[in-house]
């Protein structure tokens, strides 16, 4: 079983940055998500867009802020469970919580801290009948492991951020890749359409548009896909391929959280006050974009304001007879579990003669 002092649900930018605050107080944080990577949206819908209103940066892609949140966080040592989502929650006589995963790993953790953004993220399937037949079976609507497609035929549709960059990844690694969407037009970053039309002129990926997938095929395991042209049924044609990633966005859902008891307003939880966020249930918090209280603006800065508070509030229910004297960052600089230590330098004082 996993123990740590915190317990964030949601590995967006907001949870990320709850791992900085909490560890200024010496408290330890494990992260679920569904997610194979951190990040939450900002990594899996769009990595390469331009975010204009985080404080000291007057522009940022979001893959980048993703990567400074990792690099800020690093000394505290985060845990992470990736590619699982947080399913049952039970309360302990002590008042702690013990949090299981649709895949069966235990957490066990004092405070509990839903930083879920919009929810848990289901991938959006496309209308094929038998899809459901083959999915973990050749069938697969996330990366997790791109060292699963070494040598292997892939067919990626879709024609946003994550298809464009799963199929210029993968040119490297499968042995084939083949691109379809429904349009001419892609709707990820310029520097991608392009590198991906490079990568078709040098035979490294075969690109057919318009088309889509209209039909899966194959016994135990996926073995071919229907393509249909130009929404043609007289120009449909079958393609073998060892692998179908279809890549059309995921869609945000409160999932099993929504059965935890927590009060639910509009498909957002509920939090008791702008205190601390915390939810009807003591102990348990919800932070970012995940919760509603009146005058709520669902912005990172915002998730970056309650993840700071909340943890000022854990810290007094871990440490209910421990006194905490907040420090600036600028005076005592910041040291990580593991020994480092960064601090301004000190002023030389110097006696004049």
């Amino acid at each position: 079983m996993i123990k740590t002092d915190i317990l964030i649900i949601g590995a967006g930018p907001t949870g990320l940055f709850t791992v900085f605050e909490a560890g200024l107080l010496k408290l330890k944080c494990h992260i679920i998500d569904a997610l194979p990577q951190p990040g939450g949206q900002l990594s899996e819908l769009y990595p390469k867009k331009p975010i204009y209103d985080i404080p000291g940066f007057p522009e940022v892609k979001a893959g980048q802020l993703v990567d400074n949140l990792m690099e800020q966080i690093k000394s505290f040592q985060p845990g992470f469970t990736l590619g699982e989502r947080a399913k049952d929650i039970e309360k302990q006589e002590d008042g702690s919580f013990i949090v299981t995963t649709d895949e069966g790993t235990k957490h066990h953790a004092p405070i509990v801290a839903i930083a879920g953004g919009l929810g848990s993220f289901e991938p959006r399937k496309p209308p094929i009948n038998n899809i459901s037949k083959f999915e973990n079976k050749g069938i697969h609507y996330m990366v997790k492991d791109p060292e699963k497609f070494r040598n292997k035929s892939v067919v990626i549709a879709g024609g946003g951020d994550s298809a464009l960059d799963w199929s210029i990844y993968l040119a490297d690694i499968a042995s084939e890749v083949t691109l379809v969407h429904r349009r001419n037009e892609f709707r990820g970053a310029l520097e991608s359409v392009d590198r991906v039309k490079e990568l078709k002129d040098i035979g490294k990926i075969k690109l057919i548009t318009p088309a889509e997938i209209v039909d899966v095929h194959g016994d135990e395991n996926l073995k071919s896909v229907t393509i249909r042209k130009n929404n043609d049924p007289d120009e449909n044609f079958e393609l073998e391929t060892d692998y179908f990633i279809p890549l059309f966005g995921l869609s945000p859902k409160l999932g099993p959280i929504a059965d935890w008891g927590l009060e639910i307003e509009k498909n957002a939880i509920k939090v008791d006050n702008t205190l601390d966020y915390q939810t009807n249930i003591p102990g348990i918090y919800a932070i970012g974009d995940v919760n509603t209280y009146p005058g709520k603006l669902k912005l990172i800065l915002c998730g970056f304001h309650e993840a700071t508070l909340m943890c000022q509030s854990a810290f007094a229910k871990i440490h209910p007879n421990k006194r905490n004297v907040m420090k600036y960052t600028t005076v005592g600089g910041v040291t990580g579990f593991d020994g480092t230590k960064k601090e301004a330098p000190k002023a030389v004082i110097r006696s004049i003669d």
